[in-house]
């Protein structure tokens, strides 16, 4: 059972990204290794696809942001491929343009927090079904580009407090 916070019991926390709010943080917490997290736009099912209802909604947040903010504490897996996913368009499809600046901002934002991590496209109805068993899908409600979508699956933190990484 998640916890009940009140919207005036918000506070600041010193190192915490200010988009996380106590939902995402709960969420991110409660996830294992290996657990994925959906990153979705404001077009994007997120509560028809979400196992339990398991959604936080960004309210104005784009992806590119979100994402930047999840992976100052989510670490990522360095150990399956892929890690990160970004919803692609169907076999034969074109990419939008804004498809594509979304997509080259979203992944270059993963590879700035976790450098070296294997990023995918995964086709549309893929993407829609990985989706659906991910631990939690966040709703980024200002992020109106096409395509604006992405996976991640959670790693594991090592003793160091860094993204744990094959030696």
């Amino acid at each position: 059972m998640r916890p009940r916070v009140r919207q005036r019991s918000f506070g600041l926390l010193k190192g915490v990204h200010p988009l996380l709010t106590p939902q995402l943080l709960y969420a991110l917490r409660a996830m294992g290794h290996g657990d994925e997290l959906a990153v979705v736009d404001c077009n994007f099912p997120a509560r028809s696809t979400a196992k339990n209802d398991d959604v936080v909604m960004l309210a104005g947040v784009d992806a590119v942001d979100a994402l930047d903010a999840i992976l100052t504490l989510m670490p990522l897996d360095y150990f399956e491929a892929p890690a990160a996913m970004f919803m692609s368009p169907e076999k034969g499809d074109a990419l939008p343009p804004l498809g594509k600046q979304v997509h080259d901002a979203g992944n270059a934002a993963i590879e700035r927090r976790a450098s070296g991590i294997s990023i995918q496209p995964l086709e549309r109805f893929s993407f829609y079904e990985r989706a659906q068993k991910s631990f939690c899908i966040v709703q980024a409600g200002g992020e109106r580009r096409p395509y604006g979508n992405w996976i991640l699956k959670k790693g594991v933190v090592g003793p160091d407090g860094n993204d744990l990484k094959p030696s």
